[in-house]
């Protein structure tokens, strides 16, 4: 192997290796340790200073009281079940959104698809915290949403949507639709035609077609669109704080809590590893999926 081909392999690893394994390395020890009134606030429990010795008093001291601490509180096996469903309900949701509109995409004509890709993309060129203020706007008691209702008397009073966990589902829909339409648009923009139209000279009505040969063949797309949709929005955290308020419960808010108001960086660390290894089954279905997919490519 030629040091060109070398080098173009090891910076993806170099990479993983910085970002990834050297902060979880870090969040480990952390999360093994004791609370302190210190700065940083935790009695670390391996010191590489004193080298084989300090190695050996890590593993000889070595106990996960942080991790039995979360199984006694309910409050965090909660955070951990509540965010599971927020996540599910929430992929479910921009599925359903996102589909039409990839499938609209895929069948618009050829000219005015760059428009529309365009347009999904087009708030990633605004600010995240901006779009999540946005939101406050439209679904407080005095936003437009309200306020529009009410102007058409649909209502008679303003509806309650902010501090709900609707409003949570709604902010977590909007910001990653684009994670939902993308990976499914193209799959249904390289379709074969010819498979449909075959279908329907079969005898396959539209909607038959649609179900039997578009659905089975956009599998794929929807699968990654979901991995990218549920992944994170299982650890969110800006959008339930400032769209669903002190009754939603996730984890992300937990986490957050945990390290800048409790100080409790050994417990906080400790959630933070069992949300990382959650996480790891979806990201290793998705990893699956991409190589079957790539397969079939090949």
């Amino acid at each position: 192997m030629n040091l060109g081909r070398r080098t173009l392999i090891g910076i993806p690893y170099l990479w993983l290796l910085l970002l990834f394994l050297v902060p979880f390395g870090i969040i480990l020890k952390i999360s093994l340790s004791d609370i302190a009134l210190a700065i940083p606030p935790y009695t670390p429990t391996l010191d590489l200073s004193e080298g084989w010795q300090g190695v050996r008093s890590f593993f000889a001291a070595l106990d996960f009281e942080n991790y039995i601490f979360l199984t006694e509180d309910d409050l965090y096996w909660r955070a951990y079940l509540s965010s599971l469903k927020i996540a599910f309900i929430s992929t479910l949701l921009a599925l359903a959104v996102g589909f039409p509109i990839a499938y609209g995409m895929a069948n618009a004509a050829s000219e005015w698809r760059p428009t529309l890709m365009m347009l999904v993309i087009l708030p990633f060129w605004t600010s995240f915290l901006i779009r999540v203020y946005a939101w406050i706007g439209i679904l407080s008691n005095e936003g437009f949403l309200n306020q529009f209702l009410l102007w058409t008397g649909i209502i008679s009073e303003p509806l309650q949507i902010m501090n709900t966990p609707t409003a949570v589902y709604i902010g977590i829909v909007y910001t990653y639709l684009p994670f939902m339409i993308l990976p499914i648009y193209a799959t249904l923009e390289r379709m074969d035609e010819s498979l449909l139209e075959a279908a329907e000279d079969l005898g396959c009505s539209r909607s038959s077609a649609f179900w039997l040969i578009t659905v089975p063949l956009s599998k794929s797309g929807v699968i990654a669109g979901c991995f990218l949709v549920f992944i994170p929005a299982l650890g969110e955290f800006v959008i339930p704080s400032l769209l669903g308020g002190s009754g939603t419960l996730m984890i992300g808010k937990v986490l957050w809590e945990e390290f800048f108001n409790n100080r409790d960086w050994p417990v906080a660390s400790a959630v933070a590893i069992i949300l990382l290894l959650i996480l790891v089954i979806p990201i290793i279905l998705f990893q699956k999926n991409q190589e079957k997919e790539q397969e079939v490519d090949a």
